[in-house]
């Protein structure tokens, strides 16, 4: 990254509401099986139409002034179930249930036989992104461990033995898109923090074993949850410092709704963070300075060539206009930190 402080989403931006019915995402927990009711666009033309959202998406972020630009997750239901559903010895047509991490049930993929990964699962999304953009690029993929976490478990002996067929899948697809151009590959594992102690069991060593060979640049996102669905934030992170064992290059975190104490940062001396600094629980668009002040706040613990300012998880379920203005504030109050540091 050749510029200091360079701004990136987590991964998701705002769908269009001609795309996806919001009203109808927000009335249910985020899917794990698939949720093809979410979309307003028929069948035939569904292809046309993410193209146009991930383009859209793509010039938002570009427009706003962002430097790492991803797909802006147009084409998925949710951050994971897209690809978790795409893999061999899952039986899609008879979900299972799994307790959600607000410990309601939800509908899961049922794992039935040895998961694997019979072809490429996002490399046209990558070389679509790769093509419209001239800016460092970053694509995400839902983590091994989550993914174990948000299944059926009907075959293995173990929960730990599924996520190391979920990682070997994972590690092919990064690989994959790496060759396809893109520059960040990001693993999403929002179940470390929710469930720390199977983290701390199996968790780093399913996602070593996700970056095996891989020589591209990798993230990896953990967080609280959706703000808008799980609404009480902890002061600290249950499972994070742990990360610094992993062969990851960057880690997200969220730091402003929580009001985190960065000092956990000091636990991560090797790793770029990623730095959440935009409050996804409110609409309420933060200036430049007050992001300007959160990122600040990392900087007492880090170095500045290793932050990447970001908003503390993903857009999901953010109005386009809020994400838009939200996106311009973190371009803003990095460029303010920058001038700062001259």
């Amino acid at each position: 990254m050749s510029r200091l402080l360079p701004t990136s989403l987590v991964g998701s931006y705002a769908q269009p509401e001609w795309l996806l019915d919001h009203a109808k995402l927000k009335g249910r927990f985020p899917p794990r099986t698939r949720a093809k009711e979410l979309w307003r666009i028929p069948e035939e033309f569904i292809e046309e139409a993410w193209n146009d959202a991930t383009l859209l998406a793509i010039r938002d972020q570009e427009r706003a002034g962002l430097d790492i630009i991803t797909d802006g997750e147009a084409r998925r239901e949710s951050y994971s179930n897209r690809f978790a559903t795409a893999l061999e010895g899952i039986d899609v047509d008879n979900p299972g249930t799994a307790l959600d991490r607000s410990g309601e049930p939800n509908p899961v993929p049922r794992i039935v036989g040895k998961i694997s990964r019979t072809g490429p699962i996002q490399v046209e999304d990558a070389k679509f992104l790769r093509a419209n953009t001239d800016r460092i690029t970053k694509l995400t993929v839902p983590g091994p461990f989550t993914m174990s976490q948000q299944a059926q478990n009907d075959y293995y002996p173990s929960l730990a033995d599924a996520a190391m067929d979920y990682a070997a899948a994972i590690n092919q697809e990064i690989k994959d898109l790496h060759a396809a151009g893109i520059d960040v590959v990001q693993i999403d594992e929002p179940y470390m923090q929710a469930r720390a102690d199977a983290a701390r069991e199996y968790g780093v060593d399913a996602v070593n074993r996700a970056l095996e060979g891989v020589t591209g640049t990798t993230a990896l996102h953990i967080c609280f949850g959706y703000a808008q669905i799980i609404h009480e934030r902890p002061e600290g992170y249950n499972f994070l410092p742990e990360l610094e064992k992993t062969a990851i290059d960057q880690i997200s975190i969220e730091t402003a709704q929580s009001n985190l104490d960065c000092a956990i940062l000091d636990e991560l001396p090797n790793k770029t963070i990623i730095l959440g600094v935009l409050d996804l629980s409110t609409n309420e668009v933060e200036t430049p300075e007050l992001v300007a002040e959160r990122i600040e706040r990392g900087l007492e613990h880090h170095k500045a060539s290793q932050i990447i300012p970001a908003p503390d998880c993903g857009f999901k379920y953010t109005p386009r206009d809020v994400a838009f203005a939200k996106c311009k504030a973190l371009a803003d109050g990095a460029a303010l930190v920058r001038a700062r540091l001259g």
